[in-house]
């Protein structure tokens, strides 16, 4: 089974930026959606941010205009570039790959935004 790798986690002080990205094993990623979920203390995990296959993006209203989900398929890879990051921003973040029956998740990589 295909499996995700994710990095770029950190502490970043409120109004900084981070990078995240997931890099799948398998080329099965080319024709994979990709979505980034996260989990806060106490939540449930919730949808980031999502793009097809052909490229379209949706975003969670809380992070439109600040998040930017894209992928490069000859890299097999996924990034989330955050910008103006906020306290409530702060969770593990989890990157997922859905293709016909398969329903793939990373391991997660932890954010924290300090105020």
């Amino acid at each position: 089974q295909v499996q995700l790798v994710e990095s770029g986690g950190g502490l970043v002080q409120a109004g900084g930026s981070l990078e995240l990205s997931c890099t799948a094993s398998d080329t099965i990623f080319e024709v994979s959606t990709m979505n980034w979920y996260r989990q806060a203390p106490g939540k449930s995990r919730e949808l980031v941010a999502h793009i097809t296959a052909a490229g379209d993006t949706d975003y969670a209203d809380s992070v439109k205009g600040r998040f930017t989900i894209f992928r490069k398929n000859g890299k097999k890879t996924l990034y989330l570039t955050m910008n103006m990051l906020k306290p409530e921003d702060t969770a593990v973040y989890y990157c997922n790959l859905r293709w016909l029956h398969d329903n793939v998740w990373g391991q997660g990589t932890q954010v924290t935004v300090s105020s």
